[in-house]
């Protein structure tokens, strides 16, 4: 009797779920179902009952199964899952895609459409050069902005404000705030279809939405730019995704500085113990690349010049260590890893050489079995693919990320191309695989705007229209060099191209001044520019803010 009626309200909901979305496409979606009466406590499998008599509206076609119309697998499924999906997809073949709502292929006489995914360096240096005069610009990306991640780590303690790292998006390209087919969804990428050139999409979910029920959209292409970036490394050790904090997002910055104003504020309540407070104040950092020791460097700053004014009662107690495997920043001039560690042993930071083995939510254990209690972890060691990249059926690189030839195409799937952390060259052009820094993403977002603004005017940018259309040079990445603070207005400046080769290595005073110079022409805007800049003046002056809001 419950499913008999329910199938009654969900039919009168769908009927005028018809009417309404007759002009564009039939849709539904489970809160029309809730809207229609079904009381909210109604347990979501009943639902599923009820609709098993919706027909000939098939169960998928009302909750938007998440697999229909994706034309890959993901590796972990089993493979009497991968056919269940496949035979889910089959089954919805016949039927079209008709109740997703979202862009229709674009017709005769408009602009071709390019869909980017992601707003990275790659995905934002690609299309903030795209002539939007040529193309109608479509950005998917879970959150609106830009990341300035050279200087992500000098607002966990207060040196800039979050504002002055972040660049929002219809900044960089004004066309997806101003032309009127061009456009901007805060959403996640679920699936690709190569063949129907059309991904398929989940809006981020708003706040009381339930998690069950995100809105599915798709988006037709023309060409397709996959600049999804890449997820830090954890190496499957257990309880690091659980308890440690990653610094690649703004959100991370403000995780961390939160915690690590929370525990100083704890610490000085009474009747807290002598060891408690040790491991509230001890802040450890795991991996010695340049994100590890730039994070060290601003603590370090922080400690010595703001608790021991602000937090008297406790300044004895804070610590922190930095946990590598190797040697830190193993990409420079040894006289500059020299220079580093003795540097940062002088602020104060421990060094210690080590494997993590497992990450309780107090304690690091570590393969020799030493145990470190913490009170902040950091983890930092290096990113590789996400979920999402691993899940699509396109030709891996070494290291799994997504295959391309010379000139950022995928080639088992045409006007797909590839860019960023998210990327890599395939083993049969003959070239490296590039790391995973922000100018190698930035010059391959350069090189592939001039690329699609070179096949625009050919009148190629159409789908399936650039087959037949001469390229031009593949790209070529040259090292600029690299840079790194340590803390304390010291910097180290690597101008070599590799590790090998010859060229100017320096560190010191001189070499900070350099690095704040570069940085500061290197911010997106000018808006930002001025931001960094008066942070940086109100911190000399005024020092670290230390306001804990949230």
């Amino acid at each position: 009797m419950q499913n008999m009626a329910f199938s009654k309200i969900a039919k009168a909901a769908l009927s005028q779920s018809r009417s309404r979305t007759a002009a564009g496409g039939m849709h539904y979606r489970p809160e029309t179902l809730f809207r229609a009466g079904v009381p909210s406590g109604q347990p979501y499998h009943t639902l599923l009952n009820g609709a098993r008599h919706l027909s000939p509206i098939r169960r998928a076609g009302v909750f938007g199964d998440e697999s229909r119309a994706i034309s890959h697998t993901p590796h972990s499924q089993s493979p009497s899952a991968s056919a269940a999906a496949a035979a889910r997809k089959d089954d919805f073949a016949d039927e079209g895609d008709e109740r997703l709502p979202g862009l229709e292929a674009t017709k005769p006489g408009q602009k071709p459409r390019v869909v980017v995914l992601g707003t990275g360096w790659a995905g934002c240096r690609f299309f903030k050069g795209l002539d939007a005069n040529l193309y109608d610009i479509v950005c998917i990306s879970p959150r609106n902005h830009m990341v300035f991640t050279p200087l992500l780590a000098s607002t966990c303690v207060g040196t800039l404000e979050f504002r002055s790292v972040a660049e929002p998006v219809s900044r960089i390209q004004s066309a997806l705030a101003r032309s009127p087919d061009s456009y901007f969804y805060l959403a996640s990428c679920t699936g690709i279809d190569t063949d129907k050139h059309e991904v398929y999409c989940e809006s981020v979910p708003g706040d009381g939405q339930p998690p069950h029920s995100p809105h599915r959209f798709r988006v037709a292409y023309d060409k397709l730019v996959i600049a999804a970036g890449a997820d830090p490394l954890t190496f499957n050790i257990k309880g690091v995704k659980e308890n440690a904090m990653f610094l690649r997002e703004v959100n991370h910055a403000q995780e961390i500085r939160r915690k690590l104003l929370l525990n100083l504020m704890l610490s000085e309540s009474p009747g807290i113990s002598e060891d408690e407070k040790k491991r509230l104040l001890h802040c450890v950092v795991v991996g010695g690349g340049p994100t590890g020791v730039e994070f060290s460097g601003e603590l370090s700053d922080f400690i010595m010049k703001d608790v021991r004014e602000r937090y008297s009662h406790v300044k004895d107690y804070i610590r922190v260590t930095l946990i590598e495997a190797n040697e830190i920043l193993s990409s420079f001039d040894i006289s500059l890893r020299q220079y580093a560690t003795n540097h940062l042993t002088r602020s104060g930071v421990r060094l210690v050489r080590g494997v993590v083995k497992e990450v309780l939510p107090e304690v690091i254990h570590l393969n020799d079995g030493t145990s470190v209690p913490y009170g902040l972890l950091v983890w930092s060691t290096g990113v590789g693919p996400s979920q999402f990249i691993k899940s699509l059926n396109f030709p891996q690189s070494p290291g799994g990320r997504i295959g391309v030839d010379q000139w950022l195409r995928v080639p088992s799937a045409e006007d797909v191309f590839a860019l960023g952390d998210c990327a890599g060259f395939l083993e049969q052009t003959g070239k490296p695989v590039l790391p995973a820094l922000a100018q190698v993403a930035e010059r391959e977002g350069k090189y592939l705007a001039n690329l699609f603004n070179q096949i625009g005017k050919t009148n190629a940018g159409k789908a399936y229209c650039a087959k037949e259309v001469p390229l031009g040079d593949p790209f070529v990445y040259k090292h600029l060099g690299s840079m790194a603070s340590v803390g304390r207005y010291k910097a180290l400046v690597d101008l070599r191209q590799n590790k090998d080769a010859k060229g100017l290595s320096m560190a010191g005073f001189v070499s900070w001044f350099i690095w704040r110079s570069a940085y500061l022409t290197r911010v997106v805007s000018w808006r930002n520019r001025f931001y960094v800049a008066v942070n940086w003046a109100t911190t000399l002056v005024f020092g670290r803010d230390n306001s804990r809001i949230g």
